[in-house]
């Protein structure tokens, strides 16, 4: 089976799952190509796309929570957004991709592409299977508006909501967010700790600032260091965020129990060595501490569907969460000291989780391609 994944770089959630799902096929012997649908018009294309959305994101997230509310507003089964008419206009340029490839059947984990491919099946122009992938625990505006064959969500919980925008009940599958198999192995402490050149007998934070950086992550940082009074670490892993990262080695520069991670390929053995997560409520952080089963403490959301991510997890006790930043170590520090509250949300998060949905999604894409 040849699978194309197709993507876009708004943002790093998408692309993780989409590389969920690559590695799980490929490690059943099948052929994947994951690519950023924009490169088809070129990579001013794909960087202006990518650009607009994360600089929204970044320096002005209120403006990213209007345009959320306004487009749940006018977002409809009944008739189609601008989002669709942008996306369709790349309909003909990978129906010729894909006609020119060979691909068996198609797989996004972003609305774009599942509205490209929208507009191609209504022109004739896809003939093989599509199946979209969500990547929030909301339904969020415009998906009712595609038309593919299968539609893989978080959570069975989800099903009125998607039923209620318009989405068919029987396309919805509940197999969750995917996550790369380092997630679904757990390792000990203290071999994590081992590896990873971490102390071994003292109680430890993790703080992962996500792709886009989360709020003022400096003061954040600051404000944890101060309180940690007991001997804690903290582990800040900043990723592709080099600025934030040069700030916050002069700041902890002289302080042995900080340490400061770039960009780094081992988060899933981070996350087996620290008692504590600090992330954002982005949809995949937050599935693969959940199915790491580590506790949470979900901080500020960017406006818009991280809010219905942090609802949804307080909700079900997968998480705790405050608008404030003294309020949030506090409750990182408690689920550390409070035995009881750890092992409640250690229970919810067995529970809830779902660690075989990059597999079960594969199978599912098996199964289309044998029935064609």
């Amino acid at each position: 089976m040849k699978i194309l994944i197709l993507s876009c770089d708004t943002g790093e959630g998408h692309n993780s799952a989409g590389r969920a799902v690559k590695e799980a096929a490929e490690s059943k012997g099948h052929t994947v190509e994951m690519m950023d649908m924009f490169l088809l018009s070129g990579k001013r294309t794909s960087h202006a796309v990518a650009g607009a959305y994360v600089g929204i994101v970044k320096h002005i997230p209120f403006f990213f929570g209007f345009i959320y509310k306004a487009g749940m507003l006018i977002s409809s089964s009944r008739r189609k957004s601008p989002v669709y008419f942008a996306n369709a206009l790349l309909g003909k340029k990978l129906a010729s991709y894909i006609d020119g490839h060979d691909f068996d059947i198609v797989l996004t984990p972003h609305l774009y592409p599942a509205e490209t491919m929208t507009y191609m099946k209504k022109k004739k122009l896809l003939h093989m299977p599509a199946v979209a992938v969500g990547t929030d625990y909301t339904c969020i505006p415009f998906w009712e508006e595609t038309n593919l064959d299968y539609y893989v969500i978080p959570h069975e919980d989800l099903i009125p909501e998607y039923v209620k925008r318009g989405v068919p009940e029987e396309k919805l599958l509940p197999y969750g967010i995917p996550v790369r198999q380092d997630f679904c192995r757990n390792l000990s402490k203290e071999a994590a700790r081992k590896k990873l050149h971490l102390p071994m007998d003292v109680p430890m934070f993790l703080v992962m600032s996500g792709s886009m950086g989360f709020g003022k992550l400096a003061v954040f940082a600051a404000e944890l260091a101060l309180r940690c009074r007991n001997g804690e670490h903290i582990v800040i892993i900043c990723g592709n965020n080099a600025k934030i990262e040069r700030i916050l080695r002069k700041e902890f520069h002289f302080n042995k129990r900080v340490h400061i991670i770039g960009y780094t390929n081992h988060v899933s053995l981070f996350m087996d060595a620290c008692d504590v997560i600090y992330t954002k409520p982005g949809g995949l952080t937050s599935t693969e501490s959940l199915v790491k089963n580590i506790p949470i403490v979900h901080t500020a959301p960017i406006p818009g569907c991280e809010t219905a991510n942090l609802q949804f997890f307080g909700a079900r006790h997968l998480s705790v969460s405050s608008k404030h930043l003294a309020k949030q170590v506090q409750l990182g520090k408690a689920l550390i000291e409070n035995d009881s509250l750890r092992e409640q949300m250690s229970e919810a998060q067995c529970r809830e989780r779902k660690p075989e949905a990059a597999m079960q999604i594969v199978s599912l894409l098996e199964r289309l391609v044998s029935h064609e």
